[in-house]
């Protein structure tokens, strides 16, 4: 469980550490691949609507994360926040407002060549796998860096080896998907996003289908990459995770962000929504 959040600010912390939870980053420049300013925030949804139909899915979600903050969306089924999540990569399309991503900014249509460039700032994991079964674990990883990036067989080797060893794979290099458990599956799939060079990584619900063991070997991976310093946002179902790791807590209730704050909220919920959802989840 994690403790209030102290009043030190990220100017205090040593230049290059990872910011604690429940401290927000300072408002920091970074750049696209296409060399386009962030102007201070790594994401930002600016009054985004969402429908399935007639079901309105979103409703004028406002959200911004910096570089090097961590946040968790948290909410019951249907709340809207796997939907949030995936609009940050385009993957579904807003139908009102805007989206800017790592200083790609866009509405309902993005440029596919645009869209390119966010797909190679942005790595998304998602709760199934999506690997490969006929490739080794190092081919799942080195397809997209020869394929998009046209990297060299032998530096996208590299690569592979070095995001197998920052998930604890190493020696699982020339395994097949199959020969695999669902937790060493599923950091496989955050190497071959880590490879890619993100700046932010985005993770769905990525643990739900795993029996507890193995969504500690997928949490302790995801709180390492929080303590190297990257930008993420989780959807989860892991309230000690998500207090343990996050800056900051976003609940999704009925399509609309209905509270958000430190982890300490978790503690001490404002609304009887999210009281309510912590009694039937905690």
């Amino acid at each position: 469980m994690n403790s209030v959040p102290s009043q030190q600010t990220v100017a205090d912390l040593p230049v290059g550490a990872a910011v604690p939870p429940g401290k927000a980053p300072a408002a920091a420049p970074s750049l696209s691949r296409d060399g386009k300013a962030t102007t201070g925030d790594i994401v930002r949804l600016d009054n985004v609507h969402k429908w399935f139909g007639d079901s309105h899915v979103l409703k004028g979600i406002d959200l911004n994360v910096k570089p090097g903050e961590i946040i968790a969306i948290i909410g019951q089924s249907g709340s809207g926040k796997s939907t949030a999540l995936r609009c940050m990569d385009h993957l579904e399309q807003i139908d009102k407002g805007s989206v800017t991503v790592c200083g790609h900014t866009f509405g309902a249509d993005i440029p596919k060549s645009d869209l390119k460039m966010l797909r190679q700032d942005v790595g998304i994991v998602f709760q199934s796998y999506n690997l490969f079964p006929h490739l080794t674990v190092e081919r799942n990883i080195t397809l997209a860096l020869t394929s998009v990036k046209k990297m060299a067989k032998s530096q996208a080797k590299e690569i592979a080896q070095t995001v197998l060893a920052q998930v604890g794979l190493s020696e699982k290099s020339q395994m097949y998907p199959e020969q695999l458990s669902g937790g060493q599956q599923q950091r496989v799939a955050i190497a071959r996003s880590l490879a890619m060079g993100p700046k932010l990584m985005l993770f769905d619900e990525v643990t739900s289908a795993l029996d507890p063991q193995l969504t500690g070997e997928v949490l302790r991976v995801i709180e390492k990459l929080a303590r190297e310093g990257m930008t993420m946002v989780l959807v989860t179902h892991e309230m000690a995770f998500a207090m343990k790791v996050a800056h900051r807590i976003v609940y999704m209730y009925q399509g609309k962000i209905h509270e958000q704050g430190g982890p300490d909220m978790l503690r001490n919920p404002q609304t009887p929504e999210l009281q309510h959802f912590l009694d039937n989840g905690l």
